[in-house]
């Protein structure tokens, strides 16, 4: 737990900032009326989306490589979803994991608040004419494109699999430049509450739930589409995984993960005088234009 903790406090931080720096800089250049537009409700530009989609993809890439080998470096309530679905962790583990990456969400979104002047403007929301279905569904397929990029380059082993925290960072920064403009590119639910916690504000595509009947008032709402568009993704994301491997996928592409050097370091290697012309024909792999050596 103080794994996930850790990494998701150190991958959001670094993305918030980013995201931060890229809203805020453009102040002074966009008014209505005179008045300058709060950045918050500015319309980025197409090199503001690419610098906060480079901050997400590659602060995931590095944190997730840091913290690969302590908590899986997972950093998202919905790939923990996703994680226990296919069976590579617990439902207890993810259920922890999960409160652990929303407590780290939450914690650097207080940290970048305070740290940084200015309001804290890293808040997910809907941009570009979405509807909240369109959004919905955004969030969905971009989710499962970056769950599907970890079950098959982290959960299955293989022999790049020490590379994996590259592509799935690749994977989110290629999500985040089509999911910034149009749905504030969240693919996290903690990502998404850690700001909306600490600025105590949530959009208005939330449900509403009654915390006690005593305080008549209190609501807790929360960002719907930022929690079914990504488990929906997760779901999607594991149903396909199992097919493929339902269909048993790596016989489509034989010996991709063979080691040719231990290949050549487990050669059998034969002479006329230690084994018979006999005894080398029957051996699998014996060629016969090559009668002083036969691979096994």
């Amino acid at each position: 737990m103080s794994g996930e903790f850790t990494g998701t406090f150190l991958f959001l931080f670094l993305a918030y900032a980013g995201t931060q720096v890229a809203k805020s800089t453009s102040t002074q250049t966009q008014t209505q009326g005179g008045d300058p537009i709060p950045p918050a409700e500015q319309v980025l530009n197409s090199s503001q989306l690419l610098y906060i989609s480079l901050c997400f993809g590659f602060s995931l890439a590095v944190n997730a490589w840091v913290f690969f080998r302590i908590s899986g470096g997972l950093f998202n309530p919905a790939v923990a979803l996703g994680m226990c679905l296919i069976g590579a962790i617990t439902w207890v583990r993810g259920a922890l994991t999960a409160f652990s990456q929303l407590a780290g969400a939450i914690a650097s979104a207080a940290v970048v608040a305070i740290l940084f002047p200015g309001p804290l403007v890293v808040r997910t929301s809907l941009g570009g004419g979405t509807s909240i279905v369109q959004g919905l569904f955004i969030e969905t397929f971009l989710t499962a494109q970056l769950v599907f990029t970890i079950f098959m380059l982290a959960a299955e082993k293989h022999k790049a699999t020490f590379l994996a925290p590259v592509g799935i960072g690749l994977s989110l920064f290629i999500a985040q430049l089509t999911g910034v403009y149009y749905t504030g590119g969240s693919l996290n639910p903690a990502r998404t509450l850690g700001p909306c916690v600490v600025l105590h504000s949530f959009s208005k595509y939330h449900w509403v739930r009654w915390l006690s009947e005593r305080h008549e008032g209190a609501r807790l709402k929360t960002d719907q589409i930022y929690w079914i568009g990504p488990s929906l993704g997760a779901l999607l994301a594991a149903g396909f995984f199992k097919f493929v491997k339902m269909l048993e996928y790596e016989l489509a592409n034989p010996g991709q993960d063979s080691d040719r050097e231990k290949h050549r370091q487990n050669t059998v290697l034969y002479s006329r005088n230690d084994a018979s012309p006999a005894d080398r024909l029957q051996t699998p792999g014996y060629r016969t234009d090559m009668p002083l050596e036969v691979h096994v």
